[in-house]
Parts: C-alpha cells; sequence; structure tokens
C-alpha cells in the first residue's frame, strides 16, 4: 500500500504537467484541426528561460526570497513563450491554413527540429542544472514515518495545475473569447460570418496554449532539477498521447488523459521496476552484487521503461475506442 500511494502520489505530479501539456495541443486541434508538434518545444524554451532569469536573480544577489525568485522567473518565461507560439502561428500555420493538412503537419516537424537546434546554439548542448532554490519539505501521506511522502514541490505543481485547468475551463465557458473559441471550433466560416475576428481568435489561442507551455516547463524543471534542449521532444510526445488517449479537441479530455498517463507512468515504473530490482537477486552474481555496493538501486529494466506501460495502455484505449476517453465520434465537415 505505500509503494502504491507513493507512486500514485508521483503519477498525479507527474501527470498534472502532462494535462498542461496537452491542453496546448487539444485548443490548437480543436479550434483549427492541426497538430502542433512543436509545442513541445515551447514547453523546453519556457524552462529554459526561466532557468536564465533565476541564475541572473542568483547572481545580482537580489535578496528576494526563493519563492518569489521562481514565480518573478516565470512570468518573465510566459510572455516569451507566448511571442514564440504567436510568431509560429503567425509566420508559419496562417499561410498553410488552406493547404493539404499534411503540409502543416510536416512544418510543424519542421519547426519542432529548428527551435531544438536554436536552443542547442544558445543554451548548448550539455544538460543545464536547474536551481533547486525551494528548500523541500516532506509530508507524510499516512501516520507511517516509513511510509508515503508528498513535498511542497509536489503540492505546488498538483495545485497550480489545477488552478489553471480551472481557470481554463472559465476562460472557455464564460467569457466572450471562450464563445468566439467554441464558434469557431464548430464552423469557422460561420463564425465568420457572424463577426468573429477568426485569425485573431486563433492567435489567441496558440498564445494561450505556449503561456500554459511555458509554466510546464518551470515545473518540470523545478521537479527534475535539469533542463536541456531535447526535454520537450518526449516531454511533447507523450502530452500528445495524453490528449489522444481523452480524446483530441476535449478540453476535460486532455486532463483526464494527461492524469492517467502520469498514474500510468508512475505505477507501472514503480511495481515493475521493485520486482526487476537485480540487487534483490545479488546472489545470482558476483559482478552485479559489486556494483549493488555503489548503485543499490540497480534494475534490470523498471524505470527506464515507463514509457512502454503508457503507451501500451494508450494503443489498447485506441483499439477500442478510437475517439479517446471522452471524445466523440463526429463526421467530416462540409
Amino acid at each position: 500500500m505505500d509503494i502504491f500511494l507513493q507512486q500514485l502520489v508521483n503519477g498525479l505530479t507527474l501527470g498534472s504537467v502532462y494535462a498542461i501539456v496537452a491542453l496546448g495541443y487539444t485548443m490548437v486541434y480543436g479550434i483549427i484541426q492541426l497538430i502542433n508538434f512543436a509545442h513541445g518545444e515551447v514547453v523546453m524554451l519556457g524552462a529554459m528561460v526561466a532557468l536564465t532569469v533565476i541564475n541572473a536573480l542568483l547572481g545580482a544577489n537580489v535578496g528576494w526570497p526563493p519563492l518569489v525568485i521562481v514565480i518573478a522567473s516565470t512570468l518573465v518565461a510566459i510572455p516569451a513563450c507566448m511571442v514564440i507560439g504567436y510568431a509560429l502561428e503567425r509566420v508559419a500555420y496562417r499561410p498553410l491554413r488552406r493547404a493539404p493538412r499534411l503540409a502543416p503537419l510536416i512544418t510543424a516537424i519542421g519547426l519542432s527540429i529548428i527551435l531544438q537546434h536554436v536552443a542547442l546554439i544558445v543554451f548548448s548542448r550539455n544538460p543545464l542544472s536547474f536551481p533547486q532554490i525551494v528548500p523541500v519539505v516532506s509530508y507524510h501521506v499516512t501516520g507511517n514515518p516509513e511510509g508515503a511522502r508528498i513535498t511542497n514541490v509536489q503540492l505546488a505543481i498538483i495545485g497550480t495545475s489545477v488552478a489553471m485547468m480551472a481557470g481554463l475551463v472559465a476562460l472557455i465557458y464564460r467569457t466572450k473569447l471562450g464563445i468566439a473559441m467554441r464558434a469557431t471550433s464548430q464552423s469557422p466560416q460561420i463564425a465568420g460570418l457572424m463577426g468573429i475576428d477568426i485569425n485573431r481568435v486563433i492567435a489567441l489561442t496558440f498564445v494561450i496554449g505556449a503561456g500554459l507551455a511555458a509554466v510546464a516547463g518551470v515545473m518540470v524543471g523545478t521537479y527534475y532539477g535539469i533542463a536541456q534542449y531535447q526535454m520537450g521532444f518526449l516531454l511533447g510526445l507523450k502530452a500528445f498521447s495524453a490528449a489522444v488517449l481523452g480524446g483530441i479537441g476535449n478540453i476535460a479530455g486532455a486532463m483526464l488523459g494527461g492524469l492517467l498517463l502520469g498514474i500510468i507512468e508512475a505505477l507501472g515504473a514503480g511495481y515493475v521496476g521493485d520486482l526487476t530490482n537485480l540487487c534483490q537477486i545479488a546472489h545470482w552474481s558476483n559482478a552485479i552484487a559489486e556494483r549493488c555496493v555503489s548503485d543499490p538501486n540497480l534494475t534490470l529494466f523498471g524505470s527506464n521503461y515507463q514509457d512502454v506501460f503508457a503507451f501500451f495502455v494508450l494503443i489498447a484505449v485506441l483499439v477500442f475506442r478510437p475517439s479517446g476517453l471522452l471524445g466523440e465520434r463526429v463526421s467530416d465537415r462540409a
């Protein structure tokens, strides 16, 4: 039970990040039926910008509390990523809006590679240490001192993600911009005839998604303590899978898919990693026993194969329900 609770906490934390990134994918797809494969790189750039700001503030000895420094770096990363998101839509995607579907898809993949290499040139290829300036405090989930724990960083990630999801839902269903988004999603042509500025709505959708990606990038950097120019590729792929799992184009589906994907990964890595710990069977080999002295967590596969569990479940769900868990079967637009 302790292992289950601990992996559930880890899964909720990871799933919260997936859900935030998946929202960016599903918003864009819901509006213009486009898979923005460069979205993961926007997450990476958000982490890199926040890292640069944190290092600059620490180097300047401003004397601010650690939490204020993290918030300040996030407030800089958000508009920076919003500008990048707007530029991507305005320069790369808008001219191809009426092109065959394959053209913007290839463009998105190309932009992903370009952004990766721009980050490589600016920030170097080496993994960068994300300053862990916020003291980590652990809390017991149960009364057992040796049982599952949750840290203040995990609580902050989960709480911030829930607040952002709630805010996005309120934006979509309680504001004029949200009404315009839903109208554009239903039929861009009719929405335009009703006086809605389609280009503005689509651009704002990219901007909002990029802002969410910036926050996700700061979350990942703060949680794992590392940032690297390729960090957005696999994260973006998993978040896209989470959006598909929940039902691409469905806001609630993206949230559900992200949380489920994170929990599946954590439970699979935790249980299989525990069962395949080579140090538990070190009597099979003296060489393994010697390595266990320096690496007591040596595993046969475990967490290295956590991606397999997530994508296996994704495939299984799509085989039986191709539209995703909360997706609806809809006919093609006329």
